[in-house]
C-alpha cells in the first residue's frame, strides 16, 4: 500500500487509479497526485497556478 509522503499514512486509492489523479490524504489533508501506477507512487500535488486566460 502506498504511503503519504508527508505523514506516512496509507490514503485510500480507488480500485482503478489513473496516473495524474489527485486525492487528499485523510490524515494530514495534503493534496496528493498519483505519479506512477506500477507500483502506485504518490507525491505532493503541485499548487495550481492561476491561468488568467493567457
Amino acid at each position: 500500500m502506498p504511503e503519504c509522503p508527508v505523514c506516512a499514512s496509507e490514503p485510500m486509492i480507488s480500485d482503478d487509479p489513473v496516473e495524474g489523479e489527485l486525492l487528499e490524504c485523510e490524515d494530514c489533508g495534503v493534496e496528493l497526485e498519483i505519479l506512477a501506477l506500477d507500483p502506485v507512487t504518490l507525491g505532493e500535488a503541485p499548487d495550481a497556478e492561476e491561468d488568467w486566460g493567457e
